[in-house]
C-alpha cells in the first residue's frame, strides 16, 4: 500500500484518518474554521471555559450550550471547533493531565519515582472531582496522557523488561493512582458535603457493627470488628500506618520481586 503523506507536516495521513476526531484535536490536526472572528475562540479557550464549569458545579454541568454562554459565544460558534460535547469531555481530560513533570535526578531510585507519579495522579482527582467521571474508552492515545506513560516509563528502562512487561507494570501502578484517586475525591466530596472523616472511615458506626457483626454470619469479619480495626478505633495497634502508603509500597514490593527474579 501506497505511503499516503500529508504534504504540510509530512505525516501519513491515511494513518491518521483512523484516529477519533477527539484525538485529532488533541494533537492539533483538526481542520481550523474559515468562518467566524479570528482569534476571538479556540480550542484551548474553549477547554478551559468548560474546565470551570465542571470543576465549579461537576461534569453533569457541562454541555455545549452553557460554554458558549460563558464565553458569549453562540452554540454553532462553538461547533466550528469541537464538533460534540465527547470530544469536549476527552480534550477536557486530557487538558487536567497536562503535569509539571520532574527532570531526571541522580540518586533518586525507581521506586520514588513511582511514588512521585502516583501521588501526582491522585491529585488530578482531587483536584478536579468529575476526572475519574469520564469512563476509559481506548489506550491512552492523547498528547499528555502520553507525556505521563513517558514518565513512567523512564526508571523502567534500567531493567531488563521487555516492552509488554513495561507497560503492565504501568497499568497496575496507574489502577491503583486511579482507585486511590477516587475514593479521595469521593473523601473529599463527603466532607464538603457535611461528612466528618469519621462517619467516612466507619468509626461512628463502631459500635453498632459490634452488635450486628455475629461469628456464626461472619466468622472471619467478626474478630476485625471486635478489635475495632474495621473502622479505625484502637489506632494504637496500627502497625501499618497510611493505607495509601502501605498498598502503595506492597505493590512496589512486588515489582520489585519480580525484578530480582529477571536478574
Amino acid at each position: 500500500m501506497a505511503d499516503v503523506r500529508n504534504g504540510e507536516n509530512g505525516l501519513n495521513q491515511e494513518a491518521l484518518n483512523n484516529l477519533p476526531n477527539w484525538a485529532k484535536l488533541g494533537w492539533g490536526l483538526g481542520k481550523q474554521p474559515t468562518r467566524g472572528p479570528k482569534g476571538e475562540l479556540s480550542v484551548p479557550k474553549i477547554v478551559d471555559a468548560a474546565i470551570a464549569i465542571a470543576d465549579k458545579d461537576g461534569l453533569a454541568a457541562v454541555s455545549m450550550n452553557k460554554v458558549a454562554s460563558s464565553l458569549g459565544f453562540t452554540t454553532m460558534s462553538l461547533y466550528r471547533y469541537i464538533s460534540s460535547k465527547d470530544d469536549l469531555l476527552m480534550l477536557m481530560q486530557d487538558a487536567v493531565s497536562a503535569m509539571d513533570i520532574p527532570p531526571e535526578r541522580e540518586g533518586v531510585d525507581w521506586r520514588e519515582e513511582m511514588r512521585e507519579y502516583v501521588r501526582a495522579c491522585v491529585e488530578v482527582f482531587r483536584k478536579h472531582p468529575w476526572f475519574g467521571d469520564i469512563s476509559i474508552t481506548s489506550v491512552p492515545i492523547m498528547p499528555n496522557t502520553l507525556q505521563i506513560i513517558d514518565w513512567v516509563l523512564r526508571p523502567l528502562r534500567r531493567f531488563p523488561l521487555n516492552d509488554y512487561e513495561k507497560v503492565a507494570i504501568l497499568l497496575l501502578i496507574s489502577s491503583y493512582a486511579r482507585t486511590c484517586g477516587i475514593i479521595m475525591r469521593d473523601l473529599d466530596r463527603a466532607i464538603q458535603a457535611g461528612a466528618t472523616p469519621e462517619s467516612f472511615s466507619g468509626l461512628n458506626y463502631t459500635t453498632a457493627l459490634k452488635e450486628l457483626v455475629k461469628p456464626d454470619r461472619y466468622p472471619y469479619l467478626y474478630p476485625v470488628v471486635a478489635s475495632g480495626s474495621y473502622t479505625g478505633e484502637n489506632v494504637e495497634d496500627n502497625t501499618v500506618g497510611d493505607d495509601f502508603d502501605f498498598g502503595l509500597e506492597r505493590i512496589l514490593d512486588g515489582v520489585e520481586q519480580f525484578l530480582a527474579g529477571k536478574n
